[in-house]
């Protein structure tokens, strides 16, 4: 059984902003528990880990996959191409050289697509809050545990500051 949670940001100019989103969450239900400013003054927050979760895992495997998949087509091409050209890496097992090619195209693109997913991750939110509070914003921070708690949430935030991205609904 999953339980739901996201979390929403605003980012303000002026503390009132933020206090002003702060109490109209509150008054559509979010209790005060799962509500946060930051400011320069309060502990930046750090990100936290969840326990048992595959998503990075999953993202490096599937990269992984598809540097593979490409490596060894690019290791398969090279080896037409020198056939083509009437070269042949192994003189005594012709047979073999486009496998090992393959492999090694396989292996190398494997690496790269692995390395390159592992290195292209999204900010974790506490990086994003941090960054707005060293350059002299106030963050307010929600915890919403059902999809009306997110609509309503998104909808105090659109009003106050405009127009929003759900970074969650991008990466889905």
């Amino acid at each position: 059984m999953s339980t739901y949670r996201h979390y929403i940001s605003g980012f303000f100019s002026h503390r009132d902003q933020a206090e002003t989103a702060y109490t109209q969450l509150m008054g559509s239900g979010i209790p005060r528990s799962r509500l946060q400013i930051f400011d320069s003054q309060s502990v930046a927050p750090t990100h936290r880990s969840t326990e048992g979760s595959n998503e990075v895992l999953k993202e490096v495997l599937v990269d992984g996959a598809v540097g593979t998949a490409v490596g060894m087509t690019i290791g398969g091409l090279a080896q037409v191409a020198l056939v083509a050209a009437n070269v042949t890496l192994f003189v005594a097992s012709p047979l073999i050289a486009p496998l090992v090619m393959m492999g090694w195209g396989a292996g190398i693109g494997g690496i790269l697509g692995a390395s390159a997913g592992a290195a292209a991750k999204a900010k974790p939110l506490s990086e994003l809050v941090n960054d707005a509070i060293k350059a002299g914003q106030i963050a307010l921070v929600v915890e919403t545990q059902s999809t009306e708690e997110t609509a309503a949430a998104q909808a105090i935030f659109k009003e106050l500051i405009g127009d929003y991205q759900d970074l969650a609904a991008a990466r889905a």
